[in-house]
């Protein structure tokens, strides 16, 4: 048994944080049922060059750049669908999807528009490249824009990955709101939502903002904060009757420490749920040699717990990364229209 395989043993949902489609065809044969997409992804993928002739066809077809920029977004992550469908098939929906993610530029900060009108485009948006899909989960970022608009996509029958979520309390406005559009939605057992904690940068944030915390705590509260919203979810659930399992995402499970091993959140989540590994994190853990068993319940002693709760304050937390993730949001996508446009110019 290889390491992801047994990670997979373990009961964990392996999706590939890529839709690259070399990495997809090595991660499906390592036990990948699933992946992501953001604009990052694709344009790292664009400049590849790889994807030169649908780049051509799509200026032939006298498309602007932003029109471009989510042609080739669909057209990546319709072929990461169809790899990935016979498991959504197999699992009757509760596997094999990929996520696709909603126009980042929503959530510019320089936009000043209000987030009522950023929930509405928010639904538009999702209504529109959720139809006809049957494996395509449309991500909304935890904020107040997105936030607003869940009820309303899950209550039309869209799937939802909920990302850019740090604390319990986004967590908890999340997935109220999706409950509350399943309670109204007309085919309940066909929706799944998932909620992505991201987990690395917490570890990030306390190394600079709370360095007195000691070397037993430090770098454990991405770990432990998602390990207790993850029991949150797991209880919520445990008695809606729900045909298929909303679960937890574990997210940016790439260490980002030069002295952390690549498979320390790997580890820490194994068991339960679904982690969204980049391929080089996949990669590094294939080549560990590690066996994997579920330490998703496993929390450090209380004296570690008590330390973070003392020193931690996770609403300060919350309002720092997001505006982190706020900014790291936006920019992607602008950076995926100046290619684009680089591109226009250089493949006349």
């Amino acid at each position: 048994m290889t390491p992801l395989q047994s990670l997979v043993a373990s009961g964990t949902k392996l999706w590939l944080d890529s839709v690259d489609p070399d990495e997809i065809a090595v991660n499906r044969k390592n036990g990948a049922t699933g992946a992501t997409s953001n604009p990052i992804i694709i344009s790292d993928l664009i400049k590849t060059g790889r994807f030169d002739n649908d780049l051509r066809a799509f200026l032939q077809a006298g498309h602007d750049d932003t029109a471009i920029a989510w042609q080739m977004t669909d057209k990546l992550v319709r072929d990461a669908q169809k790899v990935f469908e016979p498991v959504n098939r197999e699992t009757q929906g509760d596997d094999g999807w990929v996520s696709f993610e909603l126009d980042p530029l929503l959530e510019d900060v320089a936009s000043k528009m209000p987030a009522a009108d950023r929930s509405k485009h928010y639904i538009e948006l999702g209504k529109k490249w959720s139809a006809g899909h049957t494996n395509r989960m449309i991500k909304v970022p935890a904020t107040p824009g997105g936030l607003g608009a869940l009820e309303e996509l899950v209550a039309a029958g869209v799937c939802v990955n909920v990302t850019l979520i740090f604390s319990d309390r986004q967590y908890e406005l999340a997935r109220d709101a999706t409950y509350r559009g399943l309670m109204r939605t007309a085919k309940p057992e066909r929706l799944k939502t998932v909620y992505s904690i991201f987990v690395s940068r917490l570890d990030v944030y306390t190394e600079k903002h709370v360095p007195d915390l000691s070397p037993a705590a430090q770098g454990m509260v991405g770990i432990v904060n998602a390990k207790r919203i993850w029991d949150l979810n797991r209880k919520f659930w445990a008695d809606k009757g729900q045909k298929l399992k909303h679960e937890m995402i574990f997210a940016s499970t790439g260490v980002k420490r030069k002295e952390d091993a690549p498979w320390k959140y790997v580890e820490a989540f194994a068991g339960s749920d679904i982690e969204t590994n980049p391929p080089a994190t996949n990669k590094a853990v294939q080549e560990s040699g590690r066996l994997f068993t579920r330490k998703v319940d496993e929390l450090p002693p209380p004296e570690v717990l008590s330390e973070i709760d003392k020193k931690v304050d996770i609403q300060k937390l919350e309002e720092t990364l997001m505006q982190e993730g706020l900014a790291k949001f936006a920019d992607p996508q602008h950076a995926l229209l100046k290619l684009i446009a680089d591109k226009r110019a250089a493949l006349k």
